[in-house]
This record gives C-alpha cells, structure tokens and sequence, in this order.
C-alpha cells in the first residue's frame, strides 16, 4: 500500500514517480514486488487519470473519431487537442522501445537516479523562471505537442518526472501553468494505458498473480486514491502556486541519494 500511495502521488506531482520508486525500497531494504506489483500501480493511476477527467477524455475520443470521419478540424479545440495528444505520446512511444534496455539498467542504480532528480529539479525551476505563460491547450501548435512529447520520453529514465517535464516543456512553449498541468495529464493517458499493457506481455503467461491478490489490490486502490487526489491538489496549486518548491524537493532528495548511494558502496 505505501507503494501504491508513492506512485499514485508522485506520478502527478512533478517528483518523479519512478525515482520514489526506485529510492523507496532501495533505502527501506525491500526487495523488488515485481512486475505483477508495478502493473497494478500503472493501471491505478490510469484510473485516477480517467476519473478525474473522463469528460474530458470522452469529449476528445469524440472529436478525435469525427475528425476522421469528416477529415476535418473544423476549429473545434476538442478535434485538435485529440491530435495532439496522439502526436504528443509517439516520442516516448519510440524511445522507450528502441532503449528499453538501457532504461530499465538505470532503475538499479539509485547514484544516478539522484542525478536525474537533480536536471527535474533544474528543468522546474528554469520554465518556471525564463518562460512566458499566455497560452490555453487549444492554442498549441503541432511543434509545441512534438516538444511536449519528447519531454514525456526524456521522463523514461528514472529520476526524470513524466509530469515535470511535460508541464516544463509546455511552458518553454508558452502554456499557462494550469494549462500545462491539465494537457500533462491528458497525454498521460495513453502512455501509462501502453506501459502497463506491454510489461502485462510477460504476465499473462505467468502465475505472478497468484500468490499475492491482497497486496495488488491495495496496491491499485492506493494509487488510484492517492492519484485522484494529486492531480486535484496540483490543478489547484498552480493557478497561483510557482514550481519552485518542487525543484527543490527534487535538488534535496537527489543529492542526498547521491549521497548514500556513494557511502554505501565504500
């Protein structure tokens, strides 16, 4: 359960999920839960993303699907924004594919997870401080959606926030604070829906389900709860709340993995 709490809060706030989830059980001594564990995390978080905007998410799928049936806009934002959430979400698509195995070596190596905390941290403070905030998500441009994008694949690596660095990306290009965060969370759908499908590749064929039912459930229910409950938190804080005190969670966190990491293997 405090794992599922982990990845449900700081999948949306802009910590960086999976670092939490690498230093937390590096630094309690637990050993890995396993991927029958991290899948029940992703689909608890795809369901705090559904429910809080499944307005949201149905309005896009219909604009998306007549945008096609009548190959047009037709300058409606819903038509629009359903393309660039599916423009935002190919980068990581084809990043996390091609280097998959080089990801996944960095979540064994909680030195350079502190690293990756410390550039998060450095991205939030410098979009917070040099960039211009005047746009809504329906006034971005396909390039600004390829940036966004290609922000959400740099957060592959373990130490880079997925939310961080799309709400970063979004506004360098420009984006209202609140407007970042809500179009970060939309594009989330789909990759955390594609991430828990394809790791569940190598667990339909499994009996990894069997033996722990307890401890998935309340590992999915954490992180849908506490999910549910950070992108309402974070919404709320950045219609007037600055990215500061998140880079500088982010600095002190990763310095001090760096630190221990460095103790502990002399």
């Amino acid at each position: 359960m405090i794992l599922g709490v982990v990845q449900g809060v700081t999948e949306f706030v802009p910590i960086s999920s999976s670092a939490h989830l690498v230093l937390v059980p590096w630094l309690l001594g637990w050993e890995n839960p396993g991927l029958a564990f991290d899948v029940m995390l992703h689909l608890g978080t795809l369901l705090a993303v559904v429910a809080f905007f499944w307005r949201d998410l149905l309005e896009l799928a219909v604009g998306g699907v007549l945008s096609i049936k009548e190959r047009s806009l037709a300058d409606e934002p819903r038509r629009k924004i359903a393309w660039l959430i599916l423009l935002g979400t190919i980068p990581a698509a084809v990043i996390g594919f091609t280097l998959e195995e080089f990801f996944e070596g960095l979540f064994g190596a909680p030195f350079w997870v502190g690293v990756l905390l410390l550039c998060t941290g450095i991205l939030l403070a410098a979009s917070e401080r040099w960039s211009r905030r005047t746009l809504e998500v329906q006034q971005m441009s396909w390039l600004d959606a390829l940036l966004v994008g290609l922000g959400q694949a740099l957060a592959i690596a373990p130490g880079i926030s997925r939310s961080g660095a799309t709400i970063s990306a979004g506004l360098w290009r420009g984006l209202q604070r609140e407007a970042a965060a809500r179009y970060s969370f939309l594009l989330a759908t789909p990759i955390i829906l594609g991430t828990g499908l394809y790791k569940s590749r190598d667990l339909l064929s499994s009996a990894v389900f069997s033996g722990f039912p307890l401890a998935l459930a309340a590992g999915f229910a954490a992180a849908s709860i506490s999910g549910f409950l950070s992108i309402r938190f974070l919404l709320g804080y950045l219609r007037r709340g600055r990215l500061y005190p998140f880079a500088i969670y982010c600095w002190v966190v990763g310095a001090g993995s760096m630190l221990l990491a460095l103790a502990s293997a002399a």
